[in-house]
């Protein structure tokens, strides 16, 4: 592994976001030598006066950072690059009934893009963020290539959320917090006196926030009611408000919880979840039972493939695989099928698999990239 070159004089921007992270992050940079730029990313504008909308206060809250860390401070508005490359997509994907990870396509397309080469224009020769994770640069068998690791912090590694990075992101991007717990950045912060140290982190997607998701997603598209019929027997269930609004694997808001499970009413008051959206009939199919054979699957393909390194993973070589964020890592093989598609073998099933979401290949602690369940 090499060593990076010493700090002193180096410029580097920080995305700042008005949380404790990006501000320890950043007070960190300063007091290692680096020459500490922070920048504020504002990326959605479309209800600025929305009660959800926090994008106001945190500006304060960074520029109040800044200034007693003693860094400048940069405002760039990214909205229409959001709204073109991470929003439009997001109503894509859930009108085609798939439920997509926007957080995922933000980093790649936002803040490791856009603000990449903002800050490249400002003389930058680094970017760093506050995100739970570590980069670091590998020479092997005469080749020399960046890799990102999971955190030190494993409840709060980020990993996932970063596998769209490539050797171009990951050469110039900083990490500070990578080796660090939760609890010790709060102790920094509130001992540097940030008025952000004790902070509630953000929740949900970005430009979504606290509010209702269905209030949100009926602003943009229109509700399309259909049948809820069960996947086993066909039984007309109840009906939904639009195949958006369900995932595979949901078990809240059916509103079809008093129906037992046989068609003549007997049968044991087990849980219903959704298992399939049938899009062509605007049919959601539910089963009844956690553990019914339908929600578990062994396998998955994938596409819009990402691998870090460049290069595919070795075939039939045992890795670890996440298919959700807030799952353990599963001993996996990843399997080739044609160009941009894969299919990867899980050794016991999986809950839940659902079409949209990134499933993220590892070694050990080395993420290698991923792509999206189809």
């Amino acid at each position: 592994m090499s060593s990076e070159k010493d700090p002193n004089g180096t410029k580097v921007v920080v995305g700042m976001s008005g949380g404790v992270d990006s501000a320890v992050a950043a007070l960190l940079l300063k007091r290692q030598g680096y020459d500490v730029t922070g920048l504020f990313m504002k990326n959605w504008e479309d209800d600025d006066d929305d009660e959800y909308c926090s994008t106001r206060q945190d500006l304060v809250d960074v520029a109040s950072v800044c200034d007693v860390i003693g860094v400048d401070l940069e405002v760039v508005n990214f909205s229409a690059e959001y709204k073109e490359r991470v929003f439009a997509d997001f109503l894509r994907e859930y009108e085609a009934g798939r439920t997509p990870n926007p957080d995922v396509l933000c980093n790649s397309e936002i803040k490791f893009r856009c603000f990449l080469d903002h800050a490249v224009q400002l003389g930058a020769e680094r970017i760093a963020t506050g995100h739970y994770a570590r980069v670091r640069r590998w020479d092997s068998d005469g080749r020399s290539e960046y890799q990102l690791l999971k955190a030190e912090d494993g409840t709060k590694d980020q990993s996932y959320f970063l596998y769209r990075l490539g050797q171009r992101q990951l050469a110039r991007t900083l990490f500070p917090l990578g080796g660090m717990y939760k609890r010790e950045v709060r102790r920094i912060a509130a001992d540097a006196g940030l008025h952000v140290a004790d902070k509630k982190d953000s929740t949900g997607i970005c430009f979504i926030g606290e509010r209702p998701f269905r209030e949100f997603l009926m602003r943009y598209l229109p509700t399309r009611p259909g049948e809820i019929r069960g996947l086993d027997d066909d039984r007309l269930l109840g009906e939904h408000q639009g195949l958006m609004y369900h995932t595979i694997g949901q078990r809240k808001g059916l509103n079809i919880g008093g129906i037992k499970g046989n068609q003549d009413g007997s049968g044991e008051h087990d849980a219903w979840y959704v298992a399939a959206k049938d899009v062509t009939n605007n049919v959601l199919r539910v089963v009844q039972g956690h553990d019914h054979p339908a929600l578990l699957k062994d396998r998955l393909v994938v596409t819009d493939l990402n691998w870090i390194a460049g290069r595919d993973p070795h075939t039939h070589w045992v890795y670890t695989a996440k298919p959700r964020y807030r799952t353990p890592d599963m001993p996996c093989e990843v399997d080739a099928i044609d160009e941009g598609r894969a299919e990867i073998v899980f050794a016991q099933p999986q809950w839940a698999i659902t079409p949209g979401q990134s499933v993220v290949v590892y070694e050990s602690n080395v993420c290698l990239g991923g792509g999206i369940i189809v």
